[in-house]
């Protein structure tokens, strides 16, 4: 399974979808952002593969806990990545997050696809579930805090673990200390 990828856009489509170089490689990726990165710049996109019968497709997002906020509603049932995805596309994390533990079906209904009965099906499997899918990493964090978070979520550990071993810390350079460094917290924590 493909978990991240670092590259430059070469290709962007009017629905989101964008072709990321990656080494030579061309990866296609359906972005979950309301601004696509624009051709010829370069970014990092934490993915999810989802397969299919009929596809193999991956799903891009700037944040790790987009990511996992995605997972969790694909995991409600009647809502499939489509669905998922079009949530993350009209509402930032944290409004999805809010709708979602406040009950809100009303706003949850604004989103394309979802209607007042999946709205309330979300509602009733994610609330409570949600609060947990915090900020991981600051906005403007680092590839490599990115890939260490990456690596302790790989290991088991639970979104706010590996937020209290990355809360206020400064990690070093070399990526193999740094999750020395963060596997030491997150055990002490």
């Amino acid at each position: 399974m493909i978990g991240w990828l670092s590259g430059r856009v070469v290709h962007q489509r009017a629905d989101g979808t964008v072709v990321l170089d990656v080494n030579g490689v061309g990866y296609q990726v359906r972005v979950a952002a309301l601004e696509v990165p624009p051709v010829g710049v370069a970014t990092d996109l934490f993915v999810e593969t989802v397969v299919r019968d009929d596809a193999i497709t991956l799903y891009g997002f700037a944040r790790l806990e987009e990511r996992d906020l995605f997972t969790l509603l694909m995991a409600t049932p009647g809502v499939g990545p489509s669905t998922a995805l079009a949530a993350l596309r009209t509402m930032t994390h944290d409004e999805l997050i809010s709708a979602i533990d406040d009950g809100d079906v009303r706003r949850l209904s604004s989103v394309p696809g979802i209607g007042t009965k999946t709205a309330s099906r979300i509602v009733l499997e994610l609330r409570g579930k949600v609060t947990g899918i915090a900020d991981v990493a600051a906005p403007s964090s680092t590839p490599l805090s990115g890939a260490v978070s990456e690596a302790l979520r790989t290991l088991g550990y639970s979104a706010n673990e590996i937020h209290a071993a990355l809360h206020d810390v400064t990690l070093p350079d070399d990526e193999g200390e740094a999750l020395r460094v963060a596997l030491a917290r997150v055990r002490h924590s």
